[in-house]
């Protein structure tokens, strides 16, 4: 029995049922990629070269340096330095962390540091593995097996994880004895991951990457210490909560205490907004202007109106600026590479009007500001007249906010700059991080059929542009912020899976956007289902589900 299969030209040939699609990808006829292939895409879904083909199908390859190939390589790695670290240091749990520049936060539970030459002695045997080109298998066991094999491992947080399962077989995967729970297709061979380095970095280490750019070879290490920052406080918070990872939120969710652990997950964010309140106007005599700036979905609308609320307690008078309102006509919108107007892009924006506005108003006078009409994609003929009373301070939240080219006119030291992101400190389990991409993505599908009746396709299909970006007008600002805020909640992801499995569930295989879809709704798999009755009306979670105490 054959089975039909497309290649990427439109050309047809025939295989025996079950032939890996490593093998298929050998033929001749199966283009050839410039970098190692990592995977194939068979009928838009990922898959490693090891699996058979039981369905007539079209096959496209994934190489290393493609969005699907870096994050399979990255994967990958992290499974190398768990196979790797028990070997050296069997009576160390090692615990991933995040995602930091190009590399991954790592440290051992209990200890405050990693000594160099431990490091050193975990890549030479990360390199030895890699030397020996082991293959890496996709194998079932049955639930028990699992179970014993993790209780054996001393691994709690993958066999809590594995509590929210029900299924007969667990898929994992397999090198050289070693297994770990499957969260997505991984390299064919361990011979394939040898540009990684082990950095130093306290209280733990780097695993690092090479970057998109140049997938073969390391890149420069660039400090990003407000991210860090973010990471280290917020994984304070874990030790409060006692929740780090998904399988030990699920444990509560189904044992009961839901409730309060949301009012104190709630309460941790609410005194972080607070505190950053009484940081601006400890310096009232200087700061008039504060700047708001996140990717998209990590909640900076909701905490602009929480700052707000929180400014008004010390005896501040807030007052918004609408960046939106500040947009040129559509005629005069720059353009992107495509051609295609670049409404993301600081060109779009009347720099010029909004300094004078900026000066104006704290020079005290009155000042017309103006309104943009989006319908008619120009500004309305008649603007609304802004005077700022006592007391005040100009809050701007939009994604250039922490770039100094948009307020040029005003003195650095009358502006005082907040990061927004959406850092979440829960793992999977021990070697499995939750990437704050997909979070954000997550939020992103489910306010988007909420509030814009779009489908989760449609945000699937728009969110790399979204992503580039970011990459381009965001991040590269964000070690300018005075203060950071971490908008993830870590009970957040039950709650959005309620939303957001339907969604993902109506992306059909016909699709590009596929493999993500599928991606997402194993990712989200892991959680236990939270009803949203127990989030409260002023959450930042509310920002994308609805039902929230603020008008936006």
């Amino acid at each position: 029995m054959n089975v039909r299969v497309t290649f990427p030209g439109g050309q047809v040939k025939e295989f025996p049922r079950g032939t890996a699609a490593g093998d298929v990808a050998a033929d001749p006829a199966f283009p050839a990629t410039p970098l190692p292939l990592v995977a194939v895409l068979v009928n838009n879904e990922v898959v490693q070269l090891q699996h058979g083909l039981s369905v007539n199908c079209a096959i496209a390859p994934v190489e290393l340096g493609s969005r699907q190939g870096l994050a399979i390589y990255r994967r990958s790695l992290c499974f190398l330095l768990a196979m790797a670290a028990p070997r050296i240091f069997p009576k160390r749990r090692l615990i991933v962390g995040h995602s930091l520049g190009q590399g991954y936060f790592y440290h051992f539970d209990g200890m405050d540091g990693v000594p160099r030459d431990d490091l050193l002695k975990i890549e030479a045997e990360m390199r030895e593995i890699v030397a020996r080109d082991l293959p890496i298998r996709s194998l079932s066991l049955s639930y028990q097996e699992a179970i014993s094999f993790f209780q054996k491992h001393k691994q709690p947080d993958t066999l809590l994880l594995l509590q929210n399962r029900n299924d007969p077989a667990i898929t994992v995967h397999s090198c050289d004895g070693f297994l770990d729970l499957f969260h997505g297709p991984l390299v064919p061979s361990t011979g394939l991951l040898s540009v990684f380095v082990l950095k130093d970095y306290p209280p733990g280490f780097l695993l690092r990457y090479p970057p998109a750019e140049s997938p073969l070879r390391m890149g420069e290490f660039v400090q990003n210490p407000v991210l860090f920052s973010i990471y280290r406080e917020y994984k304070n918070w874990g030790k409060i909560l006692r929740v780090g990872s998904v399988g030990r939120l699920d444990e509560l969710i189904r044992q009961g205490g839901i409730q309060d652990f949301i009012l104190v997950d709630e309460a941790l964010q609410d005194k972080k907004i607070a505190e950053i309140a009484d940081r601006i106007n400890a310096m009232r005599d200087q700061v008039r202007v504060v700047l708001i700036a996140g990717p998209s979905s990590s909640g900076k609308t909701t905490f602009s109106k929480k700052l707000m609320i929180q400014l008004r307690v010390v005896g501040r008078n807030p007052v918004t600026i609408s960046l939106d309102d500040y947009y040129k006509p559509n005629d005069r919108t720059p353009r992107d590479e495509e051609g295609k107007p670049d409404f993301e892009s600081l060109g779009a924006l009347d720099v010029e009007l909004l300094n004078d506005t900026l000066v104006r108003l704290l020079q005290a006078e009155e000042v017309e500001t103006p309104v943009f009409d989006f319908h008619a994609g120009a500004r309305k003929p008649q603007g609304r007249k802004t005077l700022l009373p006592d007391r005040a301070i100009l809050i701007l939240e939009g994604i250039h906010g922490l770039n100094d080219a948009l307020t040029p006119l005003v003195p650095r030291e009358s502006k005082h700059k907040i990061y927004v992101s959406a850092l979440t400190q829960l793992n999977l389990d021990d070697h499995n991080r939750i990437a704050t991409t997909d979070n954000r993505l997550i939020r992103r599908i489910v306010r988007d059929s909420q509030f814009r009746g779009h489908t989760a396709l449609q945000t699937l299909t728009m969110w790399p542009s979204v992503r580039h970006g970011e990459d381009r007008n965001i991040f590269p600002f964000q070690n300018g912020a005075d203060s950071a805020f971490n908008s993830a909640l870590d009970y957040e992801l039950a709650v959005l899976k309620v939303y957001a499995d339907p969604l993902l569930a109506s992306v059909k295989p016909d699709a590009p956007e596929y493999q993500e879809a599928r991606t997402l709704l194993s990712f989200l798999s892991n959680f236990a289902p939270l009803h949203p009755r127990w989030v409260p009306a002023t959450s930042i979670l509310r920002e994308f589900i609805g039902e929230s105490a603020f008008k936006y």
